[in-house]
Parts: C-alpha cells; sequence; structure tokens
C-alpha cells in the first residue's frame, strides 16, 4: 500500500524558514517525479516544486524559485522541501504527492500527473 506522509509544517513569521519532510513507503521513489503542492482556502491546489529522482532534475513554481528547494532526505524515501524567506501569501496546506512516472501525462508541476497524495501539513505565514 503506497503511503505518503508530509511533517514539518507550522506557524512563522514573514522572512521565516520551515523545512517539510515527506516519508513515502509502499512503492521505491526511484526514478519517479515526486512534488510538493500547495492549496489555500478559495484557491486551486498548486504546484510548487518537483524532483524526478532519476537525475535530480528539479522543478519550481514562479513564485517560489530562489526561495525553495526541494531534495532527496537524509533518510531513503524522503523527500523534503527546505522553505526560506516565507510570506504571508504561501500559507496554505502543503501536500506531497508521488507516483508519476515519465509516462505519466502531465508536466511536473501539474496534479493530474500524481497517483500518491499524503494528508497535508498547515503551513502558516503571519505578516
Amino acid at each position: 500500500q503506497v503511503r505518503l506522509v508530509e511533517s514539518g509544517g507550522g506557524s512563522v513569521h514573514s522572512g521565516g524558514s520551515l523545512t517539510l519532510s515527506c516519508v513515502v513507503s509502499g512503492y521505491t521513489t526511484s526514478n519517479y517525479y515526486m512534488g510538493w503542492f500547495r492549496q489555500a482556502p478559495g484557491k486551486e491546489r498548486e504546484g510548487v516544486a518537483a524532483i524526478f529522482t532519476g537525475n535530480d532534475n528539479t522543478y519550481y513554481a514562479e513564485s517560489v524559485k530562489g526561495r525553495f528547494t526541494i531534495s532527496h532526505g537524509w533518510a531513503e524515501n524522503t523527500i523534503d522541501l527546505e522553505m526560506n524567506g516565507l510570506k504571508p501569501e504561501d500559507t496554505a496546506m502543503y501536500y506531497c504527492a508521488g507516483g508519476a512516472s515519465t509516462y505519466d501525462s502531465g508536466g511536473p508541476l501539474e496534479a493530474r500527473k500524481y497517483r500518491a497524495w499524503g494528508q497535508g501539513t498547515q503551513v502558516t505565514v503571519s505578516s
């Protein structure tokens, strides 16, 4: 059974930092896309960052480039999202997504590409 579990969310002031982690079980993350998405109240889910574990190519939304970094975590089958320079507009529920191969339709930052999702972790940034 595929399972993705996020952790690391919390509340910070504007300019602060947080690191989210996603632990994947039930399948190997090798040669798959892994992504982080977020959804704020009343808004659509948007892709924030993604990584293709086959070659470590990374992809970022324009709104987070230079501030967020997606990478392999220190533990096997873990994907981290380091978030620096947080802004109030980054406030959202953040979801880890996985199980997307190169054959699945959609770009790395498109939700339709992914087959497995975590339950989410809340990030709140106050001004």
